[in-house]
This record gives structure tokens, C-alpha cells and sequence, in this order.
């Protein structure tokens, strides 16, 4: 197997980016919903805004400079190619931060938040909480390639980011993520093969403790409340791709406006954003993200990660130091207590006023506090 890491450059044809707002002029659209709001889904009103812009006015060349502004990589991990991000601070004593994307996210979420964790006197914090960033894009999304057989669930890409960190240098490592991205970190800290010193998570998976059900906090009732709304109304989208997400791709793949639908939905509905997502992020934020999957082409390769790991989420404790961030908004919540009976070693543990499941992309101020927070409770 080859070790080698080569550079990396984005560059879409021009011929790709012509066809794309060809396919925005001819969007066959369907009939308007019969409510007025979003309990039917993405309104056909928003989606027409969304795609008159994104034909008209909007600059791929624009986010594909910010992203060619970070230096990228593309190196082989058990026959699939990982692309990634690799910023090193140029404090040589910074730690290494392993940061891990979900769907329908990217790597494009993190971009607010690299320079202030690479440099962070330059961001008015303190030298020794520099990070050297490591963002890849998972197995089937993104510029990394799709896998061509089964197998690549979150155990197996668990392995491969463990054996990429190692791969670059780094003998030891603290990981982070969210949305999948939590769930691979978490998978890496069960693995806990020597390397990862501790992990930080802002979609931490810990279930209700049933010994608390007749003594609930406010804060627990509304967790309940949450993930059955997310059983009732949200999950749509996971049951379909966590079942056939082959028989989604051929829409997705084929259409530009129900790729976007597709996404977009999900930022209203997972985003603090007070029932419209550009409270939030603007139109080229959301469409810099979707870009990642159209122009890659990765609707169906990205909806399998849930085929291969969804109805199979591994729930062993954990015992490295963790850092929770618990954001009001986001789709599975936790309390302290519930955190505690899966996370033995928990070294911050913080509950936000505001924000939700994008959380680097959101409120990214925030997101980079709380990871620094975890690395000074993991120093102790």
C-alpha cells in the first residue's frame, strides 16, 4: 500500500459549472405545497429563489479560491482516496486536531474556524491553545473518492482517520467532530488504539438514562421531545437513506434544485436559525455546501455511510477525556447525567443558549472556545 500524500488543488471544468446552470434553467418543478410553512417540506417558493440565484448569480470560483486557500491533500487509505485539509499552526508545539464532518455537511463548515484554531494570537487567544487542522472528507462525500464495495462504515473509517493521523506525524492526536463526524470520533475513541489523546464532540450520542425518567430536567424533557419530533416529523431522510439509497441517488445525481432541496431542508430544520436558514447563513453559505455534493456527484455515495452504519450505532462506553458541547437546537441533546453513564471521563461538559447542529458553520466563536476548553481540561 502506497504512503504517499500528494497535494491537492480544486479545479472544476468550466464545462461542469455550464451544464450545472443549464440543468438550473430547465428545473422541472412540482406543484406548490397546500400549507404555508415547511411542514410539507422546502417550500417550491424558497427553492425557486434558491436556484434563480444560484443560475444567475452565484460564484463557484469564489468558494472553490477560499477552499484552495487552505492546503489540501489526496493520499490512499485501503484502496479509496481521502482528500483533506491540512493546516499546520507555526507553533511547533501545537496539537493536532483531527476534525470530522457529517452529511449533509463538508469541510466547507469549517472554514470560520481553522485560522482561529491554527493561529490563535492572531484571534486574540493564547499561543498554547494552537492547533495543527486536519479536515478530511469522508468516504463517498466531497473530493475524496467513493467506495467501490461494502464495508466502509464508521469502524472501518475510524481505523483508516487513526492510521491518516499517523500517516502525517502525528503520534498523537485529539479528535472532533459532529453529526457523523461524532459518531467516527467516538468509534475512535472505543478503538482507542494509543494515538488519540482525547476528543471533543458537539452531537455527543448518550442516551437517556431510564433511572431518570420519573425525575426529568426541563432540559431532559425537551431532549425527549426533541428525538421523538425527529422520529414523527425528521427522519424521513434517514430512513430512505439508511434503506435504498441507490434508488435516491438517480434524483439527486440528476438534479441540481433536488440536491439542494435535499440539503437544505436539513439546515432549516437542524440550524437555530427562527424558521428560515438564511437568519443564519447567507445563500452563497448553503450553496457553497451543496456545491460540494453536486459538482462530486455524491448524493448516492454520501447517503451510503447511513446503509452501512445507521441502524447499527455502537454504544460502548467510553474512556478517554471527552468534552461535550451540547447545542439547544441540534437534533440528539444529552444532559450531564445521561453523558456521564457512557462518558467516564468527562472533562468539560458545557450546554449552550444558542445555536444547533452546524455548529463550526453557526456559531463558530463558539465551536472554537469549546474545543479550546477541552484541550485545556485534557492538559489539566
Amino acid at each position: 500500500m502506497s504512503d504517499v500524500v500528494t497535494p491537492f488543488r480544486i479545479d472544476i471544468p468550466e464545462t461542469d459549472l455550464v451544464d450545472l446552470r443549464d440543468r438550473l434553467q430547465r428545473t422541472r418543478w412540482p406543484d406548490p405545497e397546500t400549507p404555508d410553512d415547511w411542514s410539507q417540506g422546502i417550500p417550491l417558493a424558497y427553492v425557486q429563489e434558491l436556484v434563480a440565484y444560484w443560475r444567475d448569480r452565484y460564484d463557484w470560483r469564489r468558494a472553490e479560491a477560499l477552499l484552495n486557500g487552505f492546503e489540501q491533500f489526496r493520499t490512499t487509505i485501503d484502496d479509496v482516496g481521502i482528500h483533506f485539509l491540512h493546516v499546520r499552526s507555526e507553533n511547533p508545539d501545537a496539537t493536532p486536531l483531527l476534525m470530522t464532518h457529517g452529511w449533509p455537511g463538508s469541510v466547507m463548515e469549517f472554514h470560520k474556524v481553522i485560522g482561529p484554531l491554527v493561529d490563535p494570537v492572531a484571534h486574540g487567544g493564547d499561543a498554547a491553545d494552537a492547533f495543527h487542522v486536519v479536515c478530511p472528507s469522508l468516504p463517498g462525500y466531497g473530493f475524496s473518492d467513493k467506495p467501490t464495495r461494502p464495508g466502509w462504515g464508521v469502524e472501518k473509517i475510524a481505523e483508516a482517520w487513526d492510521a491518516l493521523m499517523r500517516r502525517l506525524g502525528y503520534a498523537s492526536y485529539m479528535g472532533q467532530g459532529g453529526d457523523w463526524g461524532a459518531i467516527v470520533t467516538t468509534m475512535i475513541a472505543i478503538q482507542n488504539k494509543g494515538a488519540c489523546r482525547g476528543i471533543h464532540l458537539n452531537m455527543p450520542i448518550a442516551p437517556p438514562d431510564p433511572e431518570t425518567m420519573n425525575d426529568l430536567t426541563p432540559a431532559e424533557q425537551s431532549a425527549l421531545a426533541g428525538m421523538q419530533h425527529y422520529q414523527d416529523w425528521d427522519s424521513g431522510y434517514s430512513k430512505q437513506q439508511s434503506t435504498r439509497p441507490q434508488t435516491l441517488g438517480y434524483g439527486l445525481a440528476d438534479s441540481p434544485a433536488g440536491q439542494a432541496a435535499w440539503i437544505i431542508e436539513k439546515f432549516w430544520s437542524w440550524m437555530d436559525c427562527d424558521g428560515h436558514p438564511e437568519n443564519v447563513l447567507s445563500k452563497d453559505e448553503l450553496l457553497d455546501n451543496v456545491m460540494i455534493y453536486w459538482l462530486n456527484n455524491a448524493g448516492a455515495s454520501s447517503a451510503r455511510l447511513y446503509w452501512e452504519s445507521f441502524s447499527n450505532l455502537d454504544l460502548t462506553p467510553v474512556t478517554l477525556p471527552a468534552g461535550l458541547t451540547v447545542f439547544p437546537k441540534e437534533i440528539f441533546r444529552t444532559s450531564r447525567r445521561w453523558a456521564d453513564k457512557r462518558f467516564s471521563n468527562i472533562v468539560h461538559f458545557s450546554e449552550q443558549d444558542k445555536g444547533g447542529h452546524f455548529a463550526a458553520f453557526e456559531r463558530p466563536e463558539v465551536f472554537v472556545d469549546e474545543v479550546r476548553s477541552t484541550l485545556r481540561a485534557m492538559r489539566g
